[in-house]
Formats: structure tokens, C-alpha cells, sequence
């Protein structure tokens, strides 16, 4: 099978992109086609894969014509990635796909995000979070309390003494299934300074990776929660793969603004 492809990041959490307009050219989007791809060792590498496909070849109620079918770097159907949709609306604009000057509307599997554009900092309108209760997470021998924070995707964040302390992140740290039946994505948070916090992340389906949007956008919502923060609030996370930004607006929707890159792109002849 041969198909084109590209790859870019947003601070580092990096993605394999594949146009598919009209869903005619990977069908289902076989799980293990896309494990294969994002092997770093086998395949082309990546946290994950985008497929670029519009709503109405896979028959999603959306109001952007641009549906980014994302999946884990294992295969497995995710909801949202808030570093995956800059990267997304980014390639959009730089093949004459959407307009850089008006806002982009990208139906996700957690509902419509609008993108804008200007310069290098992309912001994505990424909803409204869902603050809930408190369970453990446990890592390299060390339990915390972790906040259930839902934006887009499920979240237990937990603030650390060092980010060390969750060790080397290579296996799923351990966590209360009854709360998470599908899978968390786990964050290990310390304060940096005023409305300033530093992350590391473990994501389902993907293990511990340089950046992750959805994941920022909730360890700054435990952090205004813990820092009982007026809105507007602005927090500046720091990942291992770069710097985002956070508001959470007097709307109470959050918006996540940092940078994006396509860094390759090519045709594969893929051996299966």
C-alpha cells in the first residue's frame, strides 16, 4: 500500500499525519497498522497518528469539515489530544486546506474545537474541564492523592516534591480502575512560581511522552482550583518538550495556546 504522510509535534509530542479527505484510502484505520507506524524502532515514530479526513466521510456531526481521527501509538481510539489538534490545524492551513485568518472549527471525538492562528502560537478553545473527585496514583514506590480532572480526556493529577519522584515512567503507574474503567492519562506536577507549574506525563496507549495538551489543560485547572485563582487565569506549564500556556477564562472554557511544526513528509510504500 502506498500513501502520503507527515510528521510534526507540538512541544515534542510528536505525531505521524495521514491525509484520507475522503476515508477511501485507510478504511477502519487498523490498530495495528497504526502501533506499526508509530514504532520508533519498526516504523516511522510517533505518539501517536492523525488521520485527516473530513466529518462527512465518516459520518460525524461536526461543524468543521475536518475531522481529526486520532489514535495512541498503540492502536487505540482516543478522544482528544490538545497538542494533536495545532499540529492538525496547522498542516490545514499550510496545504490550503482552512483559512489561517479565521477561526477552524476540527471536529474531534470530544466534540468541536476551534483553532486560531497567529504567528507562531496556535490556541485551541478546549471546552469546558470537569473537576471531580480525588483518588491515588502510585509510582516508583511513592503514592499521592490525584485530581479527576476531565478535558477531553481523563486525568489524575498529582503534585509532587520532584518530578523525579514518579521515577522513569516506562511502566503504567498504578491506579484506581473503578474510577478509570477506560485508561488515565497521569500527571506528576510541582510548583515553579506563581501561576507557574512543571509536568511530566504517563498517556494511555502511549507511555510517557514530552508534552501532552489535554494533560497541561488539566494541571492547570487543579492548580487554580488548589490556588482558589480568580478568572481569568493564565498558567504557564512546562514539559519536558517546551513551554504552553494555559487560560482559564471567565467563560470557564480553557484555552490552550503553544507552538506546532510539520517537520517531514513523504510517500510510503508499506510492507505489511
Amino acid at each position: 500500500m502506498t500513501f502520503p504522510w507527515l510528521k510534526g509535534h507540538g512541544t515534542e509530542n510528536d505525531f505521524v499525519l495521514l491525509p484520507d479527505h475522503d476515508g477511501t484510502i485507510h478504511g477502519e484505520l487498523d490498530g495495528a497498522f497504526v502501533a506499526a507506524l508509530c514504532n520508533r524502532r519498526r516504523g516511522i515514530g510517533a505518539d501517536g497518528v492523525m488521520r485527516v479526513v473530513r466529518s462527512a466521510a465518516l459520518g460525524e456531526e461536526s461543524a468543521g469539515e475536518w475531522f481529526m481521527d486520532y489514535r495512541n501509538a498503540d492502536g487505540s481510539v482516543s478522544e482528544m489530544c490538545g497538542n494533536g489538534v495545532r499540529v492538525f490545524a496547522l498542516h490545514l492551513t499550510q496545504e490550503g486546506l482552512a483559512d489561517p485568518s479565521t477561526p477552524i472549527v476540527i471536529g474531534t471525538r470530544g466534540g468541536d474545537k476551534t483553532v486560531t492562528i497567529d504567528d507562531d502560537a496556535i490556541s485551541v478553545d478546549m471546552g469546558v474541564p470537569e473537576v471531580l473527585g480525588v483518588s491515588k496514583v502510585s509510582a516508583d514506590g511513592h503514592t499521592w492523592e490525584a485530581h479527576d480532572i476531565r478535558t477531553g480526556n481523563p486525568h489524575a493529577v498529582a503534585f509532587v516534591e520532584r518530578l523525579l519522584d514518579a521515577g522513569t515512567l516506562l511502566t503504567q503507574p498504578d491506579y484506581d480502575e473503578t474510577v478509570y474503567p477506560e485508561g488515565v492519562n497521569i500527571e506528576f506536577v510541582v510548583r515553579e512560581g506563581a501561576e507557574h507549574v512543571a509536568m511530566r506525563v504517563h498517556e494511555r496507549g502511549s507511555g510517557e511522552t514530552r508534552s501532552c495538551g489535554t494533560g497541561a489543560c488539566a494541571v492547570a485547572v487543579a492548580a487554580a482550583v488548589a490556588d482558589d485563582a480568580a478568572r481569568p487565569a493564565t498558567y504557564r506549564v512546562d514539559v519536558p518538550g517546551g513551554t504552553v500556556h494555559v487560560t482559564w477564562q471567565t467563560d470557564n472554557h480553557l484555552v490552550l495556546t503553544g507552538p506546532a511544526e510539520i517537520v517531514a513528509r513523504g510517500d510510503m510504500d508499506w510492507i505489511a
